[in-house]
């Protein structure tokens, strides 16, 4: 029997199966068992334990038990999974722990940390939604600025705001949502693409670039947005690093963009669970897939010790 057991849920597409059978078979070679595809979603808790109930092999493992949960799936999250995720983390080391990926869920409290902590960010408001008088000075101020929903990802719900006519429309809509506040940021002058660089264990992965498709604003690939190679030089791997530093994350994906007006680079995202290079990018030329599986096998590893 392996001296470790880890469980692990990693996505499966764009080629996460095969990225998953190369971290089991790189960890099997440190003794180390992978219970693989144990999704939170098909477990109970029970007891003082949470006990896996898919229809597997694995059925009735207490994952309390473990060494360490690797979770790294980020489109079939419910609120299920992360109640139980919170509750594993008080028991059993996690990658990423719970509370950075809650933080690096939440725009704001992102936001609000990274500035804390000297790392320059765009200009952001958070205001109750009562307080949209608030929001009509704010526009006037900064002349453009973005609507975001603090835990929405890949874009969505990103909306615009260009004037107050802009708002006034908008506000209903937002209203209707019975939302209990209102994050907006400060619209960057950038040339609309961005930075998205890659850190493990506090390491330099990797960089590639992001670019709005048309005339979108928005750099994410789920909102059309295409990839393209890019070099990081070391301002940016050092903001990235120290970002993933502040928000706590062993495994973060940091967004950059160049603010045109300020000359200076800004965080606009901390992503706690970044995609692998899919095969058609790996084609393109973006070979980062192997330094990153190396890099989280060290790490888990090192916290399983």
């Amino acid at each position: 029997m392996a001296d470790r057991r880890i469980g692990m849920w990693l996505y499966t597409n764009g080629g996460g199966d095969t990225i998953a059978e190369k971290i089991i078979e790189k960890l099997n070679e440190r003794d180390i068992e992978v219970l693989n595809n144990l999704n939170l979603r098909n477990s109970i808790a029970k007891n003082g334990h949470i006990l896996y109930r898919g229809d597997n092999e694995y059925y009735g493992e207490k994952l309390d038990k473990l060494d360490l949960f690797f979770s790294y799936n980020a489109g079939e999250q419910t609120l299920y999974q992360m109640y139980l995720y919170q509750a594993l983390n008080r028991v059993i080391p996690m990658i990423n722990s719970y509370d950075s990926f809650a933080l690096t869920e939440d725009k704001f409290h992102t936001s609000f940390i990274l500035r804390n902590a000297g790392i320059k960010t765009a200009d952001y408001k958070l205001c109750h939604r009562d307080d949209g008088h608030e929001l009509k000075k704010i526009i006037k101020r900064w002349d453009k600025m973005v609507y975001k929903p603090t835990d929405g990802w890949g874009g969505v719900g990103l909306t615009k705001i260009e004037n107050e006519a802009n708002l006034d429309m908008l506000m209903p809509f937002l209203n209707q949502m019975d939302l209990r506040y209102f994050y907006v940021e400060k619209f960057i002058d950038y040339d609309n693409t961005d930075f998205r660089v890659d850190i493990v264990d506090g390491e330099f992965v990797s960089c590639y670039g992001r670019k709005a498709s048309g005339t979108d604003w928005r750099t994410n690939v789920t909102s059309g947005g295409s990839v393209f190679m890019r070099e990081a030089n070391d301002e940016i791997i050092d903001v990235a690093i120290r970002a993933c530093a502040a928000t706590g994350v062993d495994i973060g994906g940091v967004d950059i963009i160049y603010d045109r007006e300020k000359e200076e680079y800004i965080v606009l995202e901390v992503n706690g669970i970044p995609a692998f290079a899919t095969p058609e990018q790996e084609k393109m030329g973006l070979n980062f897939n192997d330094k990153k599986i190396n890099l989280i096998v060290d790490l888990i590893d090192r916290k399983t010790k």
